[in-house]
């Protein structure tokens, strides 16, 4: 257990210091602006083009890995929908923030160092593949959910062409498309723009746990709702708990795969979450609650996690 605190200690307490240099500062959010302009736009597109482009081509296509993957997050998203759409009352677009806040995780900025640490190389394509295609259906979800409630009052033509816009020019999936094809043709890159990736690549981690501290202490929290404590389960227990029953059931991955995507999936709420939420002005507040909430749980829920695969709690061996 010493060992794999050792491991979280880095990650939380990248955290740590941006909330805590938030705090002492006093600097507003626009402070923050051009840090997550280059984690966006720079260092995570570095990391993921890295990540594709030096793996066998017939390792990036696993479609029944992405989508055993995409059907265990929503089957989540259904979840959460229903037990505030039918038990809890809320609106549709409230419910469409929340099963966000219980099966959106965050994956982008937490992901691709933990798992490249504990797990090592053998993580990079997994979580490549689980970030690029989890985002973009989340880009494709958002907008045609909050259209449906009424929340969206453009034409359907107009936010059908804002989603394909969104989608095929996001940072994350233009440097993984990238990298899909430098590995399917097996180019080799110029050693000069190969190092410029890897120093924006190792950049990518701590400047992003940074930005995200930062980006909760300026969302403190006032008072944590009923509904928070069943998505922060769902988000923590039961998100990865199914994504191992799920692929366990697909059956013929690695174990690194396996373990890699129900590493992904206990984590903790994306920030994207209330940026979804402020966007469509919906269950702000909340979902700034469900962030901080979810990511302070998981400081006791990911060691757990980590025990369980180290201990070969969570075994791959048998799988058809």
């Amino acid at each position: 257990m010493a060992a794999i605190l050792a491991l979280l200690l880095p990650f939380f307490g990248l955290i740590l210091i941006g909330y805590s240099a938030a705090k002492a500062s006093r600097q507003g959010a626009e402070a923050l602006g051009w840090m997550n302009t280059f984690i966006i736009y720079a260092a995570l597109p570095a990391l993921f083009f890295k990540l594709v482009s030096r793996t066998p081509i017939e390792d990036l296509t696993r479609i029944d890995f992405i989508l055993a993957q995409l059907f265990a997050v929503y089957s989540i998203y259904v979840l959460i929908f229903l037990i505030g759409y039918g038990l809890r009352k809320a609106s549709f677009a409230e419910c469409t923030i929340q099963a966000f806040g219980g099966a959106y995780g965050n994956i982008g900025y937490m992901g691709p160092g933990l798992a490249l640490l504990v797990l090592g190389e053998q993580a990079a394509v997994p979580v490549a593949l689980i970030v690029c295609f989890e985002n973009a259906l989340h880009f494709i979800v958002a907008p045609a959910m909050m259209a449906l409630s009424g929340g969206d009052r453009r034409p359907p033509l107009a936010v059908a062409g804002d989603v394909i816009r969104k989608v095929a020019l996001h940072p994350f999936i233009l440097s993984t498309a990238a990298g899909f094809l430098v590995a399917a043709l097996g180019v080799d890159v110029p050693l000069a723009a190969m190092r410029l990736v890897d120093y924006l690549a190792q950049a990518a981690a701590p400047c992003a746990l940074f930005a995200m501290g930062v980006t909760l202490a300026l969302r403190p929290l006032k008072r944590v709702p009923v509904e928070i404590g069943y998505i922060a389960f769902a988000k923590l227990v039961a998100l990865p708990a199914l994504m191992y029953l799920v692929l366990k059931t697909v059956g013929g991955m690695d174990a690194a795969w396996v373990h890699s995507a129900v590493l992904l999936a206990a984590l903790p709420t994306a920030t994207n979450v209330f940026v979804i939420g402020q966007h469509y002005c919906v269950w702000q507040e909340r979902a700034s609650a469900t962030v901080l909430v979810t990511t302070v749980l998981s400081i006791a829920t990911l060691p757990v996690l980590l025990y369980l695969i180290s201990a070969g709690f969570l075994p791959v061996e048998g799988m058809p």
